[in-house]
């Protein structure tokens, strides 16, 4: 065990060295790749365009850890197994999608049709959640649940260093779950090692004021990893004393950000019946800021609750009993999260800020 934590503490290190790297000469040389915010200023945050290419990073050191791997585990079990080049092959289709879209802002429907794809791929080489006793539902909740945390993910990339640090909440989790199920022995284990230390590299050009944005490249390829991971050391956990209320408590505190975030904006919007698909300025990142946060605030405020709902994770898992008191206990913190960033969202501060906002924008434009 000891020897697989320090090839993989060596292999974090080496991811984080090189996100840093090739997100510095990404900015140095290409400052005009992927730049956002030319025409989209009504639904974007920031008040200056920006490159949006950290998700290629993302993608470069995802591959590196793999080829890594292969010299430091060589004997690893995963490397021609039907599930693993299922995994490989929906991240890959995912970050082409975000590709295409971060360079031709391609029609939603089709990033829709790729996003159930990815889900389709999964589902078919065996990375289904296990939680019904019918294949048919599993199957439809493991599409539902890939679809809807690539789309979640995405719709967190609307403040600086958000999605990157609840993206690195959701890996924290995961690796806790690796951890106590011994399983460091894994590519998994390595690929989440790898993509903690790109994303770590690519908050020091993420944090506000940001440099750069992951744009749908990152937002696309980490919502399918993380969506696809949690359904084989979350929904799936193996572990006797964990029921299918416990597992659907585990999945909900590891996203507790991104499902709170999407929830909000999704009721929100068809209660003034407008499309949940359509982007603004109406998440509840952008709430928090109406009421006087800063954006380093805000960032911090949700890396608060990761930290917090990850080591409630910790404790669900090592619970060598489940009771009725867990349950209400994991129940009202989730409930009580998702509540709070809502009821924050009705305020009525949102519109005069926005407007004020709005302004800002116009004469930085």
């Amino acid at each position: 065990m000891e020897i697989y934590a320090a090839k993989g503490l060596l292999l974090f290190v080496c991811s984080l060295v090189f996100s840093v790297l090739v997100n510095r000469i990404f900015l140095r040389f290409s400052r005009n790749l992927g730049i956002r915010n030319i025409d989209d200023k009504v639904i974007r945050w920031a008040s200056t365009a920006k490159p949006s290419f950290g998700g290629i990073s993302f993608f470069i050191v995802f591959l590196l850890s793999l080829t890594v791997s292969q010299f430091l585990f060589p004997d690893l079990p995963e490397k021609f197994d039907t599930r693993f080049v299922g995994f490989i092959s929906a991240a890959s289709l995912a970050f082409l999608i975000g590709l295409a879209d971060d360079a031709y802002n391609t029609n939603p429907s089709l990033k829709f049709i790729a996003q159930f794809l990815c889900g389709i791929t999964l589902v078919s080489t065996g990375n289904v959640i296990e939680l019904f006793d019918y294949d048919i539902a599993n199957y439809a909740l493991t599409v539902f649940w890939v679809v809807g945390i690539m789309n979640s993910i995405n719709m967190l990339d609307n403040m600086d260093a958000v999605a990157t640090i609840a993206s690195v909440s959701v890996i924290g989790a995961l690796l806790i779950s690796l951890i106590l199920s011994q399983t460091l022995n894994s590519l998994y284990f390595l690929i989440l090692v790898g993509l903690a230390g790109a994303l770590l590299g690519f908050l020091f050009f993420n944090w506000s004021p940001s440099k750069m944005y992951m744009g749908d490249t990152g937002s696309q390829f980490l919502g399918v990893c993380l969506a696809a991971l949690s359904i084989k050391f979350l929904w799936n956990y193996p572990a006797e004393h964990m029921t299918s209320i416990s597992r659907v408590l585990l999945v909900v505190l590891a996203f507790i950000v991104p499902l709170s975030d999407t929830t909000t904006v999704v009721i929100n919007r068809i209660a003034r019946g407008s499309s949940p698909f359509v982007g603004g300025k109406d998440h509840t990142t952008h709430h928090l800021s109406y009421m006087g946060l800063s954006e380093q605030s805000v960032a911090l405020l949700l890396a608060g609750l990761g930290i917090v709902s990850a080591s409630l994770s910790f404790i669900l898992l090592v619970a060598n009993q489940w009771t009725g008191l867990f349950t209400i206990l994991f129940t009202a913190y989730a409930i009580l999260v998702f509540l709070s960033l809502y009821l924050v969202s009705t305020l009525k501060l949102g519109k005069k800020k926005e407007e004020k906002h709005e302004k800002q924008l116009r004469k930085t434009a």
